[in-house]
């Protein structure tokens, strides 16, 4: 019988200091470093080179950590930015304006680039009429990859009646080319320039053509963050325009930055390079309505935020 009790006041003692222990990891004081770090999500593309930027040109004493998170897939990345468990992410912009449309509070304050995507296909295809009956790629229904297929497909007379479009992960999309599963895919650099390197395809689209200064990917926050930490959110969205104009003045680091967090050979990250820009990040009111009509005219989109809603300027240095 003693031993039984001595068991108990041990049980209990034990969940005492658990909950002691949580109280205070929950309450201690956040380092200066903590109080400063801002969680950002992306993808190893191209397009994300200027948050990566971002965290090389941090200084120790600067306004803003970084913390970088790393994700295998858009629908994954989306969650963590639309439940908060990161802060703000590299995204593509349709996303973001879904998100916003369904009631969910991310707010947009700039661009990932400009320019950057690639229209691909195999060396057997010689006009868009040769896509009838075969499958094309895009890595998700809710991007400027989608807007640019359905523009090019509608140029020729023809609807995604006539070609099969399949959503694939863009690291699939050489191989896939390359064993003839699909004819071609619009993609975000390097991964149309991995398949230029390999020999397996051809460039066939220009996508200024397509959609004149076509945007992609945005540096998208949480709209909890931002209310809570306006100002931190400020001045990375500083940091982050700034990274931009860096990397537009030093081509170099572009490719030394690049080859840090994205596994390719050099020669394939230079020819991604050289399609993308990252000078001029502005998501501007005229920006912002081609996206959404072309989000409008394809069905992506039914209820449009407006530019206010969506883009939030009081983040602007």
């Amino acid at each position: 019988m003693k031993k039984t009790w001595y068991l108990i006041i041990g049980v209990v003692l034990l969940v005492i200091g658990c909950i002691a222990y949580g109280y205070h990891e929950h309450y201690k004081p956040k380092t200066a470093q903590e109080l400063k770090t801002v969680r950002v999500a992306y993808l190893p593309i191209t397009h994300a080179l200027p948050v990566f930027a971002t965290k090389e040109l941090e200084t120790a004493d600067g306004p803003v950590h970084v913390e970088l998170v790393k994700y295998g897939s858009w629908p994954e990345l989306m969650d963590a930015l639309n439940t908060g468990k990161v802060d703000a992410a590299s995204v593509l912009v349709e996303l973001g304006v879904k998100a916003r449309e369904q009631g969910i509070d991310v707010r947009a304050a700039a661009l990932g680039h400009t320019e950057g995507n690639i229209i691909i296909v195999n060396k057997d295809i010689n006009s868009v009429q040769d896509l009838k009956g075969k499958s094309f790629a895009i890595p998700h229904k809710q991007s400027t990859q989608k807007i640019l297929v359905d523009c090019m497909l509608e140029q020729a007379g023809l609807s995604e009646k006539d070609v099969q479009i399949v959503e694939m992960s863009p690291p699939e999309m050489p191989s896939a080319l390359s064993v003839g599963q699909i004819a071609g895919y619009s993609v975000a650099e390097p991964f149309g320039s991995l398949a230029l390197e390999m020999g397996t395809g051809k460039v066939f689209e220009d996508p200024d053509h397509l959609w004149h200064d076509n945007i992609c990917c945005a540096l998208v926050f949480n709209g909890q963050f931002v209310d809570e930490h306006h100002d931190l959110a400020k001045a990375f969205t500083k940091a982050y325009l700034d990274a931009g104009t860096y990397l537009d003045e030093h081509p170099k680091a572009q490719e030394e930055i690049s080859s840090k967090y994205m596994k390719f050979n050099d020669s394939v990250i230079e020819r991604s390079l050289k399609v993308i820009g990252f000078k001029d990040l502005a998501l501007t009111e005229d920006r912002y309505n081609a996206l959404v009509h072309h989000m409008t005219h394809i069905d992506l989109i039914k209820k449009v935020p407006t530019y206010s809603e969506f883009v939030d300027t009081s983040l602007l240095p």
